[in-house]
């Protein structure tokens, strides 16, 4: 029986951000094909809003680039107005990427993680 542990993303994906405007695009970037079909079937659209939605997110539209094991998340209303308007520290919302890398969790089994990941500890314990 496979044993499944919650983690954050960020155990089997990396992340890159841009924007245009008051809208941002965020990718996750599976590890593995295994993590691939993790993030493909769990990483929704409302997981996305709902983790953006304290910036004032209003809509996310997501893509998938399954060559590239790859969702990009188009989020809107998620910059404070954008680059030239915002009043935010981080106006290009470069940090988004992390933001989402830590808070969104998914049931994530050994054989998702990447062969040198810290979390391999966590499923040798028990």
């Amino acid at each position: 029986m496979t044993k499944f542990i919650e983690l954050p993303v960020h155990s089997i994906a990396h992340s890159r951000a841009g924007d245009k405007g008051n809208v941002s695009n965020v990718s996750l970037i599976a590890y593995n094909k295994l993590g691939w079909e993790n993030i493909k079937n769990n990483a929704t659209e409302n997981k996305i809003l709902d983790i953006f939605n304290h910036l004032g997110a209003t809509n996310v539209t997501r893509y998938e680039l399954p060559k590239l094991k790859a969702l990009n998340f188009v989020i809107e209303n998620a910059l404070g107005g954008g680059v030239n308007s915002s009043l935010r520290l981080d106006r290009h919302g470069k940090t988004l990427s992390s933001y989402l890398l830590y808070h969104l969790k998914l049931n994530i089994s050994f054989d998702m993680l990447p062969e040198k990941s810290p979390y391999i500890a966590h499923f040798k314990k028990g």
